[in-house]
């Protein structure tokens, strides 16, 4: 877990996969999500956004568990199997992503991949006003930050045609910028959205 990057603390070595079979097994239960994420063990709080209500999550909520991330598995689960289906998703990204700590601003741009990827019914415009924060912070040099920036701007841009043209110009202004993350950020989502397998992906009609 650490060569990951993931804090190996308060873990108990259960495989995402069986936390996934315990999450459907339980099915959707807000007070037993809250429970398990007070117990700090790294696992049950892999297991409560799983099992969490986003109906009954409320903003509080999601600024405290977010300021006890300490962990990019960790993060990226609530952001991917809970916040992103609440009703604050897109206050949250704008709000997080100016935040200096690691993890919360991570959270950011986990949560910007996430709605990229699951709210279907998203205008495109709601993503074209994400993408000055991404050219903003792709110049954070903190791998869990830049990474997840870099994730939320390939997201975006395989979403369709349009957006894909919106992200690459947004990878070619970072592409400017005088540091090495921006650089890398930009290549990297240059080299995806222009490749082959994502063209014809989204040239498909839906």
């Amino acid at each position: 877990m650490a060569r990951f990057g993931i804090n190996p603390s308060n873990t108990l070595g259960v495989s995402v996969p069986l936390v996934r079979k315990i999450a459907k097994e339980i099915g959707r239960d807000h007070d037993l999500a809250q429970e398990l994420w007070a117990s700090k063990i790294h696992e049950a709080r892999l297991l409560a956004p799983m099992i969490d209500d986003p109906q009954e999550v409320t903003m509080k909520q999601m600024e405290e568990w977010a300021k006890d991330f300490d962990s990019w598995d960790v993060c990226d689960q609530c952001c991917s199997n809970l916040f992103d289906k609440t009703p604050f998703a897109y206050e949250k990204v704008v709000d997080w992503s100016s935040r200096k700590e690691e993890f919360v601003k991570r959270a950011a741009f986990a949560l910007m991949a996430a709605l990229a990827v699951h709210d279907k019914q998203a205008k495109n415009s709601q993503f074209e006003n994400l993408l000055p924060l991404i050219e903003r912070e792709s110049i954070d040099e903190r791998n869990f930050v830049k990474k997840a920036v870099n994730w939320a701007l390939r997201q975006i841009g395989k979403r369709n045609l349009t957006l894909n043209r919106l992200a690459l110009k947004s990878a070619r202004q970072i592409l400017k910028k005088e540091s090495s993350s921006a650089r890398w950020v930009a290549s990297d989502a240059i080299r995806e959205l222009t490749s082959p397998g994502v063209r014809k992906k989204i040239s498909k009609p839906r």
